[in-house]
């Protein structure tokens, strides 16, 4: 008797589980959604990256800074560039010294989502939109001679996209996708310099189109609940943003940014596209 009532008990207890898990067999991932994607975003390694002039403001890049004697104001030992921010404090005069310069920031990113799946048999097809922001910043530092240090920074202050979904899902509880599609970012920029003699105008565009693309796994905890682990690649091209260095007060026999045209000289960046790759962990409750 006593066998018999703990095992009355037993299937008792994992009645409702089987149940479940036969609800969710059979309601796949079709339908809409709702969701929340989180983790670290992190940046390649933009080596190389400079900041490029234009001295006599014909739109084209690539010009030499040169000095009243005739140097470029802008060329090692005592010149350069590097693939971060400079440092405030340190020398501006030699950015291949330890510590010259600070390293990219990568940082920690959050979205909602909103989505709709449909499926059929293994098969499952859908779209997702998604809003968030992430906490990665840009930067690129130039050094003159003068001396004087000059960096412009890039940051996301909002980041959307609308994707489409293509899984495979061999029991209706796993589900495998890839995603792509069109993303549209406001991009926040930043230009800060020690050289207190020029006056500095920024402009440019905020807003900027892009890509993204990247694929995960979604599991099933609950008939209507999932978790997941995704990767995702950003990619945006800024290439409009522009900073004039302009008369204030000094002589072109004393300004290199004065000595071609006498209105100054326009900077840019020469890595023109903005982009950082991410791990998310994700949640989603289908009605």
């Amino acid at each position: 008797m006593k066998s018999l009532f703990l095992a009355g008990i037993a299937a008792a207890l994992v009645a409702p589980s089987i149940a479940s898990a036969q609800t969710a067999d059979e309601d796949g991932f079709s339908g809409v959604y709702i969701g929340a994607a989180g983790g670290y975003d992190v940046q390649p390694n933009d080596r190389g990256s400079s900041i490029l002039f234009d001295t006599n403001l014909d739109g084209r890049f690539g010009d030499t800074v040169n000095t009243a004697a005739g140097a470029n104001a802008f060329a090692p030992p005592v010149g350069g560039f590097c693939n971060g921010r400079a440092r405030v404090g340190t020398s501006p005069t030699n950015p291949t010294s330890p510590g010259a310069c600070a390293k990219d920031k990568d940082g920690w990113a959050y979205y909602g989502r909103i989505g709709y799946d449909y499926q059929r048999g293994g098969l499952v097809l859908g779209a997702v939109g998604e809003f968030g922001k992430s906490e990665i910043t840009d930067s690129v530092s130039a050094f003159s001679s003068t001396p004087a240090s000059y960096v412009m920074t890039r940051s996301i202050d909002w980041e959307a996209s609308i994707r489409g979904r293509v899984g495979y899902t061999p029991n209706n509880r796993t589900l495998f996708y890839g995603t792509f599609g069109p993303g549209y970012a406001r991009i926040d920029r930043e230009f800060s310099t020690t050289n207190a003699v020029n006056g500095f105008s920024e402009s440019g565009k905020r807003n900027h189109w892009g890509i993204t693309g990247g694929g995960g796994i979604e599991q099933k905890v609950a008939n209507n609940v999932s978790l997941g682990l995704e990767y995702m690649y950003h990619q945006y091209k800024d290439d409009d943003y522009r900073v004039r260095a302009g008369n204030a007060g000094d002589t072109a026999a004393s300004n290199p940014f004065l000595l071609v045209n006498g209105s100054g000289t326009d900077f840019r960046r020469s890595d023109d596209k903005f982009r950082w790759h991410s791990i998310r962990a994700t949640a989603a409750y289908r009605f």
